[in-house]
């Protein structure tokens, strides 16, 4: 567990780390700039990171439904082993996940404007700048994103249900109150992070703002990854005896 959490952590100051030096640089500054090179560079990182961020959620989820369903067997079916090449699939996946969109976003033509609607280097508003047809754009963004979300929900879903019905047969409340517990703060962390993405990509377009996607753009490069340390933290035993310590002095 702690294995996975290190690595949630680890995408979440890279993901973050992309975005918010830049976005704190642009406010301050009089003339805000961002080069095409640097703005492909953010955009593929960021895309990298955010889909790591995503698979690693699905692997925790599956790992969590080994611990609870398969206790027993969880040494072995969660080997070490396995975990480095399930950690290091997650990486793979958002790399090329990203160089894809990077490639097809790129490769388009901007002589609209050179003005970015928007506090980062993201898909929707760099499609509205382009004077090329984005309508391949829009089906592999769609296709992608669709794929990539709901296959990682379905394995979340699926480990969860399975999980539900392993709490129910539990006779003790002491014993499914620890099951609850050791679940409570990955379901939040997964419902804020994909609750976020999927509005800002897989809803329909006659719905856009682009000011409502600034908004939500802040809260899942910013809120997030500033939240998930606070909500595995403050799940942990030994930490909130540490707190307690701290408060009593």
């Amino acid at each position: 567990m702690y294995f996975f959490l290190s690595n949630l952590s680890l995408v979440d100051f890279c993901y973050s780390s992309v975005i918010v030096p830049k976005m704190l640089v642009n406010f301050w500054a009089k003339n805000p700039v961002i080069s095409f090179n640097e703005c492909a560079t953010q955009f593929f990182f960021f895309g990298s990171f955010a889909g790591i961020e995503g698979f690693l959620l699905a692997v925790m989820a599956y790992g969590r439904y080994v611990a609870i369903c398969k206790p027993l067997l969880y040494t072995v079916m969660m080997s070490p082993h396995l975990n480095v090449l399930l950690v290091l699939a997650t990486y793979l996946a958002g790399f090329i996940n990203a160089a894809i969109h990077t490639g097809f976003t790129f490769r388009l033509s901007f002589c609209h404007s050179n003005v970015i609607n928007h506090f980062f280097c993201d898909t929707p508003p760099l499609l509205k700048l382009s004077c090329s047809d984005t309508h391949i754009n829009e089906i592999v963004i769609f296709a992608f994103a669709s794929f990539n979300e709901l296959s990682c929900l379905l394995m979340i879903l699926i480990s969860y249900f399975y999980i539900l019905l392993a709490i129910l047969k539990i006779h003790s409340a002491e014993g499914r109150h620890k099951a609850f517990s050791t679940c409570a703060s990955h379901l939040l962390a997964v419902t804020i992070f994909f609750g976020t993405i999927l509005f800002m990509y897989l809803r329909p377009s006659s719905s856009y703002s682009m000011d409502q996607d600034k908004v939500v753009s802040v809260f899942y490069t910013v809120v997030i990854p500033m939240l998930n340390p606070l909500i595995y933290s403050l799940r942990n035993k030994e930490v909130k005896a540490s707190i307690h310590k701290i408060c009593k002095l």
